[in-house]
Order: C-alpha cells, then sequence, then structure tokens
C-alpha cells in the first residue's frame, strides 16, 4: 500500500472534521452546550479527545464553526443573483430556501435558539449573526420602500422576526408544528 497523497490526507482531514462538527451539534443540540463535554463527543464521534485537538483548539472555537457553517448556508439564500436587490421571485426563493432549512437542519436551529437565551455563550458568534442578518434586513427595506411602505424598516425587522418565531416554534415542536401550512400563508400574506 502506498502512502497517501497531501491531497488525499486532506480529504480525510475535512471528512473527519465534518464528522466531527455535525456529531458535536448533534450532542450540543440534545444536551446543551454547557453540558457537552469534548470527550463525549470525541467519543460519539469515534476519535480520541487528543485528535479533536487537532482539528479545534476548544469547545468553543468547535461551536463558533457550527455555528459560521449553519449561518452561510442562510447567506446562500440572499440575493442569489448579487444584484442587490430583492425581486418577488428572490423573496419567494428565500423563504422557501429558510422553510427548508428549518426541515433539513432541526439541530441546528434547535442549538442556534437556545445559545440566543445565553447570552454569555452567544456573544461567540453574535458579529457573525450580524453580519448574516443585515442583508436580509437591508434588502427587506428596500423591497417594501419600492412596494411602497410607510414603514420599510419595521417591515423588514417584522419579516426577521417572523422567521425568528416560526423557526423557533418548528425547532422545538416539529410534530406538532404545521410548518407546510405556515409556508403557504407567510406567501400569501407576504409575496
Amino acid at each position: 500500500m502506498s502512502p497517501r497523497t497531501p491531497a488525499q490526507l486532506e480529504q480525510i482531514r475535512k471528512v473527519r472534521k465534518a464528522a466531527i462538527m455535525e456529531t458535536a451539534l448533534e450532542v450540543f443540540a440534545e444536551h446543551g452546550y454547557e453540558s457537552s463535554a469534548i470527550s463525549i463527543i470525541a467519543k460519539k464521534a469515534g476519535v480520541s479527545k487528543g485528535l479533536m485537538y487537532n482539528y479545534f483548539d476548544s469547545k468553543e472555537e468547535l461551536l463558533v464553526s457550527i455555528m459560521e457553517e449553519g449561518f452561510d448556508e442562510m447567506v446562500t439564500l440572499i440575493d442569489p443573483d448579487r444584484d442587490g436587490v430583492l425581486t418577488k421571485e428572490e423573496f419567494e426563493f428565500l423563504i422557501d430556501g429558510m422553510f427548508d432549512l428549518m426541515k433539513e437542519k432541526g439541530n441546528f436551529y434547535r442549538l442556534y435558539f437556545s445559545l440566543m437565551m445565553q447570552p454569555a455563550v452567544s456573544k461567540l458568534f453574535m458579529e457573525k449573526i450580524n453580519k448574516v442578518v443585515e442583508p436580509f434586513i437591508n434588502l427587506f427595506i428596500d423591497y417594501y420602500t419600492r412596494k411602497g411602505s410607510k414603514s420599510p424598516m419595521l417591515e423588514a425587522v417584522m419579516i426577521g422576526a417572523l422567521f425568528d418565531g416560526i423557526g423557533f416554534n418548528y425547532a422545538f415542536n416539529p410534530d406538532a408544528y404545521p410548518l407546510d401550512d405556515v409556508l403557504k400563508l407567510v406567501k400569501e400574506r407576504f409575496i
């Protein structure tokens, strides 16, 4: 058997890092960030605790990496053609995308909302949240300004709060929350 190439080693590293992050997300979402020890995550991920530190310097760095990856997924939904203008079709794409993420990334949203209620922990990634939220808000302000709204800023803030509220309710009670029906109603009311 020949030695692995640098490209193969890098691919192995990427796969292992992603597996550690996915496992940590599950553990954090299920047990809470503060109650989740690195040793538990390492065991569940099938790696040694020492090897974990080859990928992440600390539990905080691991958390921030998970949160940044989740926020980066949201960013892909903002202004898909990158022209700085939110059209009706792009607004619908954004809403569909946000609802799809809520369905697909339940652990991320449970973790996100639980961390938002812990100021000491949420400060680790608040700067990233603000960078993600700002373009959303600005696009919505512009969208509602073009529609002739008397309060485009309030409309934009309300949309953000609506997404947060829907996401919160679905994340913590997915079996009883009528997400598909809510999606239809949101589209009827806001598009």
